[in-house]
This record gives C-alpha cells, sequence and structure tokens, in this order.
C-alpha cells in the first residue's frame, strides 16, 4: 500500500479554502462531492425545529502514505471554523487505496 485516500467532509464555506491550501502544498487533485449528514450532535435545533442533515462538501484526494500527516494538518488548518475549533467543522477519513487506473489510458498506476 503506498497510496491513502483522504476523505475530508467540511462545512461548505470552508470547502474553497481547503482546496485552496491543498493546491498550495501541492495535492491540486481533488474531488468535491456535496453531501449531506450529521454527526454527533445529530443535527442543529433552531427553537422547535430540528435539521437533521446539514449541508457538508466531501474532498478526496489520494496521497502518499508518507504525505498523510502533512495533508491532514493542512486540511485541519484550513477547515477550522475558529482557533480552538467548533462542532460541525467536520471528519477527516483515511483508507488505503489498493488499485489506481487512469481511465484514458487504462494505465495502472504504481
Amino acid at each position: 500500500m503506498s497510496k491513502l485516500l483522504v476523505r475530508s467532509i467540511v462545512r461548505p464555506e470552508k470547502a474553497d479554502a481547503v482546496m485552496k491550501c491543498l493546491l498550495e502544498a501541492g495535492y491540486p487533485a481533488v474531488t468535491k462531492v456535496p453531501v449531506f449528514g450529521r454527526g454527533k450532535q445529530r443535527g442543529l435545533k433552531v427553537g422547535e425545529v430540528t435539521y437533521d442533515e446539514l449541508p457538508k462538501e466531501m474532498l478526496m484526494t489520494v496521497v502518499p502514505v508518507a504525505d498523510k500527516e502533512f495533508v491532514v494538518k493542512t486540511v485541519l488548518a484550513a477547515a477550522k471554523t475558529s482557533e480552538t475549533g467548533n462542532f460541525g467543522d467536520g471528519k477527516i477519513f483515511i483508507s488505503p487505496v489498493d488499485e489506481i487506473y487512469t481511465i484514458s489510458s487504462g494505465v495502472k498506476e504504481d
């Protein structure tokens, strides 16, 4: 395993800042997908109304194993909404990538 998939679930207003920081750090290949969900706090309650599914953005990038800590620190710094962070700022998930193929050429990457 030489590559990892970093999936970052972030607030929509932070997605562009995270993508910019990843680009500037040398990780230009990012897939951005709008998602909806909730965390441990089970959504957001405003008065009598509960918003069970909140909008987020999922950013996915594949990085070398050796770069994992740097990429995680980059995302954490860019995605926090304050110095200490707030509930709902998001999560980062790391998964191994077993194989990668380029569709246009059919070539398997190392």
